[in-house]
């Protein structure tokens, strides 16, 4: 079935002059946004189409993409003019062990006076993912308050109207960014587009900001979505069909294209609901300190292996499995405890969910 690859073929020498951006736009643009530019010295506005072109001649940008299809987007950006005119200026990427942060961003100016801000998903690092999991019992993580800075400065900088949008975290973090922002500068947002990506918890939706941007959000999940049904989002959203299985399904290139839109179908399906009930369930049976203990203690159990990527850790499976088991036999009373009782209370909560599932029925 016809994906982003088949639009560009289709559409990409239409200019946005004629032809609005629009949500596969949208899309293509916050996946451009993983590129990783630092490769090629970006620092100031460039053409999107030069940028994309000398990423593909960088001896070593395959071990910086995150998904094996991002190689193949920036070629077909790199042909298309509707892309490769536009000019791409402030992009930043920050990962800080430390502070347990991941951040990056990039601008891209459609037209005279609308500016597209694309913030990143979760990049392949353990910190990033790390970062993702601190959201449901920590707000803002710093991701967050350096998006708000980000599109603050942008906003000092430009005049003119904005979209905002983002994949997975990325789409966390484009809405939290319209919704923190000054009161002035969110009347200049003309839509945030948000890709599958986790909610908040509920006191970020009780907020002013949130309600204000709440009309101009476009959410958009895939039939079997996980990531973008994490926490609460208090909008309503656009299921996407994807080719993809499971989890899978949160890769975009997946997602099915007609024209200048997505494939939509009426509903998640009865798994991705089940999962989601789940999970709800078992975050809103955990304190927000029960919640931080267990992820900490589960990051650090991973860190044990040196592997500061997911691909790293994939790389030596049997060896950092073993390190995985040696880690879990050394953690003192209280950790031990914490991982038990966290295995318990989802197990409590998928059985209420299926005791649920059966009543209705």
């Amino acid at each position: 079935m016809p994906n982003c690859f088949d639009y560009l073929l289709w559409r990409g020498d239409i200019p946005f002059s004629l032809s609005p951006l629009n949500e596969v736009d949208g899309m293509l643009l916050a996946r451009l946004s993983y590129a990783p530019f630092e490769l090629v010295g970006k620092s100031k506005a460039e053409k999107v189409g030069r940028l994309c072109t000398a990423l593909l001649e960088a001896e070593n940008l395959r071990e910086h993409l995150v998904s094996g299809e991002d190689e193949r987007l920036i070629r077909a950006i790199s042909e298309s003019s509707r892309f490769s005119d536009l000019y791409m200026f402030e992009y930043v990427n920050k990962i800080d062990l430390r502070d347990e942060t991941q951040f990056s961003a990039v601008t891209f100016e459609i037209a005279r006076g609308l500016y597209y801000v694309a913030f990143r998903g979760t990049d392949d690092t353990l910190v990033g993912w790390k970062e993702d999991f601190n959201m449901s019992f920590k707000s803002p993580v710093p991701a967050q308050e350096m998006a708000v800075l980000y599109f603050e400065r942008l906003g000092k900088r430009l005049h003119g109207k904005f979209i905002l949008g983002g994949h997975s975290k990325g789409g966390n973090l484009a809405i939290y960014a319209a919704a923190f922002a000054s009161p002035k500068l969110r009347k200049r947002i003309i839509a945030v587009q948000d890709y599958d990506g986790p909610g908040f918890e509920n006191h970020v939706l009780e907020t002013e900001g949130f309600k204000s941007i709440k009309n101009r959000i476009n959410a958009y999940i895939p039939q079997s979505s996980i990531v973008g049904l994490l926490l609460f989002h208090g909008t309503e959203y656009t299921v996407v069909k994807s080719t993809n299985n499971g989890f899978w399904q949160h890769d975009t290139y997946s997602w099915e294209v007609d024209k200048t839109q997505f494939v939509s179908l009426e509903r998640i399906t009865e798994k991705s609901r089940f999962l989601d009930s789940a999970l709800k369930e078992w975050i809103g049976e955990m304190s927000p300190y029960q919640r931080e203990k267990f992820i900490g203690t589960v990051y650090e159990i991973l860190s044990r292996t040196g592997a500061e990527t997911l691909s790293e850790l994939t790389e030596n499976k049997t060896e950092n499995l073993l390190t995985v088991i040696k880690a879990l036999h050394g953690l003192d009373g209280e950790e031990k405890t914490v991982i038990a009782e966290a295995i318990r209370k989802l197990v409590k909560g998928v059985k209420k969910v299926i005791s649920e599932t059966v009543k209705n029925r």
